[in-house]
């Protein structure tokens, strides 16, 4: 195995995008600990998710293989610079890694391994994904959005097991975003993943139909994202004010969306309005805990 083929693998870049959704979470319930927990907390959840993220890259890999002899022959597997067995090693030794750290952060910080409960069911949903989940169409969606928005969770129990309600909307705000750029994705491979067998949204109901939903979960977005500001967030000025570009691009997408005429090209404007709203609302969370 190649090291340089072991890291890429791994997508180190994805994963610590979604290290950021951790570290929200930990800096938006640090009331009351101390700077060195605070910083202890940082260092060993990011680790955890890192680890056990890559392991999901991974696994994705190792289903994908026949797939990506076709479409992504440059991926490691494929051009041999990894081997099957090979991947499915680090598959195991990063998602052990992971888990391993969790366990032990647990214990440092007397958690009560709620944590470590939490990182298991990440890894799992990685694998579910991976074998399953993918030609699901509309349940991988949710798979998904759930792996990246997951971290919000764990970020916020590493400060006490007592999760405050505004981290669960910053959950929920990053998991109906996320759904509803999927569904609108979907609408966009309608030909590529009937050809695959893929069941999305786009295909069992129609593709204005599954806009309809993603809508929905657009509205449920904004409707969550808004949440926090009734809450006892740390600096509800600082987020008021950040979250203002995040709610106008999604309000924006959401207008398209509705005003659509179902082309390819309005598919792909809205999704790149639904991620780029997405990235701003983590921005917008940052700053409520500054």
């Amino acid at each position: 195995m190649k090291p340089k083929a072991a890291i890429e693998i791994m997508r180190p870049i994805n994963d610590l995008m979604g290290c950021l959704t951790v570290i929200i979470g930990i800096l938006n319930t640090r009331t009351g600990i101390s700077t060195n927990e605070l910083i202890l907390n940082i260092i060993l959840g990011i680790l955890t998710y890192f680890f056990i993220a890559a392991s999901g890259m991974i696994i994705n890999d190792i289903y994908d293989v026949e797939i990506d002899r076709i479409n992504r022959p440059e991926r490691p597997i494929p051009r041999g610079d990894i081997s099957l067995q090979e991947a499915k090693v680090l598959f195991g030794l990063t998602l052990s890694v992971g888990i391993a750290i969790s366990f032990i952060h647990s214990i440092i910080m007397e958690l009560m391994f709620i944590n470590v409960i939490i990182a298991v069911f990440f890894g799992f949903i990685g694998f579910v994904y991976a074998k399953w989940g993918k030609k699901s169409g509309f349940l991988g969606n949710i798979i998904v959005s759930v792996s990246f928005s997951i971290g919000l969770i764990y970020g916020g129990i590493l400060n006490g097991i007592n999760i405050p309600l505004y981290i669960y909307f910053f959950f929920f705000t990053s998991f109906f975003l996320l759904l509803a750029r999927e569904v609108v994705k979907g609408c966009e491979d309608v030909e590529g993943d009937t050809r695959e067998g893929v069941k999305t949204l786009a295909i069992t109901l129609g593709v204005r139909n599954a806009l309809i939903f993603s809508i929905f979960f657009q509205v449920l977005a904004v409707g969550f994202f808004i949440s926090p500001l009734f809450t006892n967030i740390i600096n509800p000025w600082a987020f008021l004010i950040s979250m203002i570009f995040g709610l106008f691009v999604v309000l924006v997408a959401i207008i398209l969306s509705i005003i659509s005429k179902l082309e390819l090209k309005e598919f792909k404007r809205i999704s790149l309005l639904l991620k780029l709203g997405a990235f701003l609302g983590l921005i917008a969370f940052v700053f409520a805990s500054i």
